[in-house]
Order: structure tokens, then C-alpha cells, then sequence
């Protein structure tokens, strides 16, 4: 969503039992799903756990995913305090999943261009970070904290990379306010 502004800090969030559970995840499991990393290349060196996430527009099925049942009792509440804290209430969450970037990966510059992008806000926990890590949004970089979460402005040009160690984990999901699905 075109926000006013690259990034919008949203505060302090309790994730310790949703840490707990994505860092408890075997390996197979980030492996199982590789739909965004085949289908657009700037997702090249991620892999993700997917819980929910959508097809169509406007008219929008979302459906559950593999990851639903390992993370959705530690994922759910956490992203209904966010939403209930900051977000009009009656909307959607139309993805929602555990995004890894390798230690020494990039995501390339790039703008979400799907209309559902444009409706829906897009809402960053990190899980895992260390200093390598850099989030560029519109040429501007930032450096997120575990335990706080942060909006992007996915309309303006944003990329990763992570010069690290170790791999960057972060929650990521989409809200879409019950008034924005045009």
C-alpha cells in the first residue's frame, strides 16, 4: 500500500512464542513450498512457510497452507494485535508466512505490483536479524529490530540484503481494511 511514507515503525510486539516456533521449524519445512522463489526471480535466495495466501482479484479466495497448522496458534494472535492496535477491524489477512533471506542473499529492487499490494498493507516482524542485514526502501536503507514490527510502503522501490552470517527471518503479512479491496 502507498503509505505516506517509506516505513512506518508500529512499535514494540510480543513475538517470543512465534520465534520460538518458526526457529523450531526443520529445515524440510522452508523447503516444501517454492512457488514465490520460481515464479519471481528477486525471491531467488529466500524460502518461506507459508500459512495463508491468495488468488484472484478483486474477488479474493485465501487459503490455507502448509504452514497453517505448525504456526497459526502463535501467528494468529500476533497479528491480531497488531490489527486490532492500528488497523480498522473487519478486513482480511490475504498472506501471511515466515520469510527466510540466506546469510549472504539479496532481494533485488522491485515494487509489488499486483493490485492486492496496492490495497493491502504489508506488515514486516522480523524473527532473526544481525547487522549485515539492510532494507532499502525508496533508496533510503534501514536496519529492523527483533520485537518491534514496521509497515513498508511495497509502492516504492525496496530490496534486502543480508551481508551476515547467519539468515535473516522475518513474519510477513498482509491486511487488507474492509473498506480498500476496490
Amino acid at each position: 500500500m502507498n503509505i505516506d511514507t517509506p516505513l512506518r515503525e508500529l512499535g514494540k510486539v510480543d513475538i517470543q512464542a512465534l520465534q520460538e516456533a518458526i526457529l523450531a521449524q526443520e529445515e524440510e519445512a522452508w523447503l516444501e513450498q517454492t512457488h514465490r522463489q520460481q515464479a519471481y526471480d528477486v525471491h531467488y535466495n529466500t524460502q518461506s512457510i507459508v500459512l495463508v495466501f491468495c488468488d484472484g482479484w478483486p474477488d479474493v479466495t485465501v487459503s490455507k497452507e502448509p504452514g497453517w497448522d505448525r504456526l497459526a496458534d502463535v501467528a494468529v494472535p500476533v497479528m491480531h494485535d497488531i490489527i486490532g492496535r492500528l488497523y480498522p477491524k473487519g478486513g482480511t489477512i490475504i498472506r501471511a508466512m515466515a520469510a527466510k533471506l540466506v546469510a549472504g542473499g539479496r532481494i533485488t529492487p522491485h515494487l509489488d505490483a499486483h493490485q492486492s499490494f496496492r490495497s493491502s498493507h504489508r506488515i514486516h516482524i522480523p524473527i532473526t536479524t544481525n547487522s549485515g542485514v539492510r532494507f532499502m526502501i525508496d533508496g533510503r536503507p534501514y536496519q529492523f529490530q527483533v520485537g518491534e514490527a514496521y509497515e513498508i510502503n511495497n509502492q516504492k522501490r525496496h530490496s534486502v540484503m543480508n551481508r551476515g552470517k547467519q539468515d535473516r527471518i522475518t513474519f510477513i503479512f498482509d491486511y487488507i481494511p474492509p473498506d480498500s479491496a476496490d
